[in-house]
């Protein structure tokens, strides 16, 4: 049995699709996150291969597209996890790309526009009438990532702290985060992001939870964050719609990760930035990794693109 596949990969989480050539049966997998910087070349084609295994049953891979964090970033990165993957898969053809360019093709179907993703890091990835392409954002959690689960989750801890020493007047953020850590004095926090979470990019973006358990019980101050976190999003979309041709009429924008689970918290001011820059915001059509499978289509089966993209709608939920 001949598969194609598309593959998610993100920091927090890796989605995967496979679809059945003949009958386009789709099939789906996932597994922990896959970014060689945290987890390494050869530790990031041993998680794909297992859950290919898995998924395909050992069967034949056609050709597969995938999109991993960090890719285009690192030249040497970028070569030991394509060497990586590929001796996993000596006979198999791949479309490697940022996981960005996966969430816009399945987002927007591959038509032109603006996809953010703000899931443990954020980035955007965009695509005009002219077939023109820019990203924006996604640099590094150190000194970017703005508006990102991580971002947000940095910042709960530095208004836990804040609102801990009296800087700040405390509201149900302090009362959240003191009884989500167990702690017993405020300082207790430090062993515990120490040992926990400096070190984990994944548990840092959990603590966006917090956040919004907070925000929902009234608290002002994170509320407020997810304010600022969809005014930075605005920001890394507005970059790249300045460096592409949207001129002519209004374009869409959709969206991916984590964040956006927030709802009300996120949607309300993420929304108005949107349509004040000539923005329509639109819900996602379909998930990231089954964008990912359109691009392996269009890279190794283009004649059977429009028939797989037409069963891959049919056949799937909206996000």
């Amino acid at each position: 049995m001949r598969y194609l596949i598309g593959i998610d990969g993100g920091g927090t989480k890796t989605a995967i699709c496979a679809i059945r050539a003949g009958d386009l049966l789709l099939s789906h997998a996932e597994t922990s996150g896959t970014s060689w910087r945290e987890h390494g070349a050869s530790g990031v084609a041993g998680k794909i291969k297992k859950s290919l295994n898995e998924l395909t049953r050992n069967g034949q891979i056609a050709g597969a597209a995938i999109g991993l964090p960090c890719h285009g970033e690192s030249i040497e990165g970028d070569r030991a996890v394509e060497q990586a993957i590929r001796r996993e898969f000596s006979d198999v053809p791949f479309y490697f790309t940022n996981d960005v360019e996966v969430g816009w093709a399945g987002s927007l179907a591959l038509e032109p526009g603006i996809n953010i993703v703000a899931g443990t890091g954020s980035i955007a990835f965009g695509k005009d009438i002219h077939g023109k392409t820019a990203r924006s954002g996604g640099w590094s959690e150190f000194f970017g990532d703005e508006g990102s689960c991580y971002w947000v989750g940095r910042k709960v801890l530095e208004l836990f702290s804040k609102q801990a020493d009296g800087r700040i007047q405390k509201d149900a953020l302090y009362d959240v985060v003191y009884r989500n850590f167990g702690l017993n004095d405020d300082y207790g926090i430090l062993d515990i992001v120490h040992d926990s979470y400096m070190h984990s990019r994944e548990n840092v973006a959990s603590l966006q939870l917090l956040a919004k358990e907070a925000a929902l019980l009234g608290s002002r101050s994170a509320i407020t964050l997810y304010i600022e976190a969809a005014g930075e999003l605005c920001l890394i979309i507005e970059a790249i719609k300045n460096k592409l041709d949207f001129s002519s009429e209004s374009f869409n924008v959709s969206y991916t990760g984590g964040l956006f689970k927030a709802d009300e918290l996120i949607f309300p001011h993420f929304s108005r930035r949107i349509e004040e820059m000539g923005g329509n915001l639109i819900t996602p059509r379909l998930k990231p990794e089954e964008g990912a499978l359109l691009l392996a289509y269009q890279h190794f089966f283009e004649d059977d693109f429009e028939a797989a993209k037409k069963a891959i709608a049919e056949r799937t939920p909206q996000p």
